[in-house]
């Protein structure tokens, strides 16, 4: 896991070039006025502010470049497995084999699927700020363990990494040395609409959803349960 990556980098906006003009209004206008109006002591520190803004939106900009994948030595279906929760549902489990099953019948693989379960980090914004990652290992660890003992009472040759604490880069991360053909995130803290579709973008492969139903309630149990569902 990389330490340093710690804060969400932002990918830039595409401003359409007769907007530009009024980008441009808008950064210098303010510091006219303060000019204007007050004097050059305001002007320079209105200037000085909107330069430093400028600079670190640059610095935390990132382009929205493809997601590379490590090369597979091998013709064995892959699956990299995201959740931010434990994966101890057995409707839940049983829709991944079903989703192994189906992608190493289309690769042609006759051998066992090799599943990685990947947990990014999840830290509180005041973990962040210290730097603080004991507590977000912990609870990855636990949360690995759980998993993959569940996929192993299931059959599967699974193995779990922590990731970043961004899930996006964890992904991204992953995929450089583990050359999954597929990706399955599962819905929980911090894997939401906008990381999904970030992946879907830039990744090559299908990228699908898998959504927890939520506990039915202690006084009514519905016989008929669907399990969880899934989006692609």
């Amino acid at each position: 896991m990389r330490h340093h990556r710690l804060v969400r980098r932002l990918v830039p906006l595409e401003i359409p070039a007769w907007l530009l003009p009024f980008a441009v209004l808008a950064l210098v206008l303010p510091v006219i006025v303060a000019f204007a109006l007050v004097g050059p002591h305001l002007g320079l520190a209105v200037g000085a502010l909107t330069v430093a803004a400028v600079l670190v939106l640059a610095a935390r900009a990132r382009y929205d470049e493809p997601i590379e994948v490590a090369r597979t030595p091998d013709r064995r279906y892959r699956l990299l497995v995201v959740a931010a929760e434990p994966l101890d549902d057995p409707a839940l489990i049983e829709r991944i084999a079903g989703i192994a099953a189906e992608g190493r019948g289309v690769a042609g693989d006759q051998g066992e699927p090799e599943l990685r379960v990947l947990a990014p980090a999840r830290m509180s914004r005041l973990d962040r700020w210290a730097s603080d990652l004991r507590g977000a290992q912990r609870t990855g660890q636990r949360m690995l363990a759980i998993s993959l003992g569940t996929l192993a009472a299931a059959g599967f040759d699974a193995s779990g990494r922590l990731g970043d604490p961004d899930p996006v880069l964890a992904i991204e991360d992953e995929l450089h040395s583990f050359p999954a053909r597929e990706v399955v995130v599962v819905d929980g803290p911090g894997l939401g609409p906008a990381e999904i579709e970030e992946v879907r973008r830039r990744l090559d492969r299908p990228v699908r959803e898998l959504r927890r139903d939520p506990p039915a309630p202690a006084s009514r149990h519905a016989p008929g349960s669907t399990g969880p569902t899934e989006s692609t």
